[in-house]
């Protein structure tokens, strides 16, 4: 009766390791065939987003394609290497649109694009993802109000670093009430990456595209 039962046990083990494969096997074949249409999902919407802080008249290059990869920045918020698309008109700088990241959101890390003209102007900024909480959280989202785009056309230039706060903490930017700790944290995210872009500007717009073949 023993080896009865071994052998019936030997047979569940065998069956459910062949189950493991096969279900290992079709998962890796969907990845295989999802992630080329996932990819492109998420290019296009990225595009759609530049396309929102980036007017097409500043610049005639492929911005993805001219892509090219920053290192971790504290600046930027970013713990690993992150993209920068580069945009240029005639063959020299136009602007450039950073990867950031504010990590001080009211549930967790902001992750929006900003755009920043070569002349360290912003040409806009649109927050990517977040987990901020419904109705207060909505008030950093363009798709839900506005106010995203009171970054439009501030610079270092004409806002000084103790004007990159929200009016209750004595800057010159509105928030609703309530609702202060998001717009706060994007904020000081925009503020950061106009300080970084300012310091960096030469570097980024010098790197090699990341497309482009090892040396």
């Amino acid at each position: 009766m023993s080896s009865h039962i071994l052998r019936h046990a030997s047979g569940s083990a065998a069956i459910l390791a062949a189950f493991a494969i096969v279900g290992t096997a079709l998962l890796a074949a969907t990845y295989t065939v999802t992630r080329p249409i996932i990819a492109e999902t998420e290019k296009q919407a990225k595009l759609a987003l530049i396309g929102q802080i980036l007017p097409k008249a500043l610049y005639d290059n492929d911005i993805l394609k001219d892509a090219a990869q920053l290192p971790p920045a504290e600046e930027l918020g970013n713990r690993d290497a992150t993209p920068v698309m580069r945009a240029t008109k005639d063959g020299k700088p136009s602007a450039a649109v950073l990867e950031v990241t504010a990590p001080d959101g009211y549930s967790g890390r902001i992750r929006m694009i900003v755009a920043i003209r070569a002349d360290g102007v912003v040409s806009g900024v649109r927050v990517v993802s977040h987990n901020e909480t419904p109705g207060l959280g909505d008030y950093i989202d363009i798709a839900k109000s506005p106010w995203i785009r009171v970054f439009e056309g501030k610079s270092l230039a004409n806002y000084a670093d103790r004007d990159w706060k929200v009016r209750k903490d004595g800057g010159k930017f509105e928030h609703m009430a309530g609702a202060t700790v998001s717009p706060r944290a994007v904020v000081k995210a925009v503020h950061k990456s106009l300080l970084y872009f300012t310091a960096h500007r030469d570097e980024i717009f010098s790197l090699p595209a990341a497309s482009a073949p090892p040396k």
